[in-house]
């Protein structure tokens, strides 16, 4: 069901569910590296920055992939006032409430939605394998982010579509700084880092450099490139 690491074979056709961001991105390249035919798809759920779907387009353009954006604008219906992703009179807070049970940046059933659609999307296109960035070693607290949650998704969507889909978590269990050196072991380090858009505050590349997102990815920068610099002077 997982599939992670060099030994998975070339196969057929795969759908990476793409948001544009560092991980989603990372991913796309992943799977054009495992697959020999790679669709993307992206959705417009409601999030504050319409930017994120235009740079997923312009992204897949420039990777040669097959793309397409539906619209799931219900799911920012479903968690009004509560998530500040969505709802444009939440600010986007940098630690989580003493009080909360999630950060504010939580989209609750977002990859629920997300990987379920891109399975019905799948099959009526013949692919089996589904590519989602999502990552427990560095999650931001989502649940949906979670192996358990990703496993149990694929034995709910296998039994509901009667088909053998797998869902690939390449990132599953890697560190930002991790993610960041298969990024550059793919040869597209540079794309991650100037085309993609991770910040909560809709700013491409680099960020705002103060969301809890745009952290996460510069910690882990710099942490790859100075073990990358140490590697070096080795050599």
């Amino acid at each position: 069901m997982m599939t992670v690491g060099n030994d998975l074979m070339k196969g057929e056709s795969a759908l990476v569910v793409f948001s544009g961001g560092q991980d989603s991105t990372t991913c796309l390249y992943w799977a054009k590296s495992h697959f020999r035919h790679v669709r993307a798809l992206s959705f417009t759920y409601g999030q504050k920055h319409a930017l994120e779907v235009q740079l997923a387009e312009q992204l897949a353009a420039d990777a040669d992939v097959a793309w397409e954006s539906m619209d799931v604008s219900f799911i920012s219906q479903l968690s009004q006032g509560s998530c500040s992703l969505t709802d444009e009179s939440l600010s986007i807070e940098n630690q989580k409430a003493s009080d909360a049970k999630w950060p504010t940046t939580f989209v609750p059933g977002r990859n629920l939605f997300f990987l379920s659609i891109a399975a019905v999307y799948a099959r009526s296109h013949g692919i089996s394998d589904l590519v989602t960035g999502v990552g427990q070693a560095d999650f931001s607290g989502y649940p949906d982010c979670r192996d358990n949650f990703i496993k149990s998704l694929n034995v709910t969507l296998n039994l509901a579509l009667d088909e053998q889909f797998r869902i690939h978590t390449p990132l599953m269990w890697l560190s930002k700084a991790q993610t960041w050196a298969m990024a550059d072991s793919l040869g597209v380090m540079d794309i991650i880092r100037e085309k993609t858009l991770t910040c909560y505050n809709g700013i491409p590349g680099d960020g705002c450099g103060h969301c809890p997102s745009c952290q996460l990815r510069r910690e882990g920068l710099q942490e790859y490139l100075k073990t990358r610099s140490e590697l070096h002077k080795n050599e």
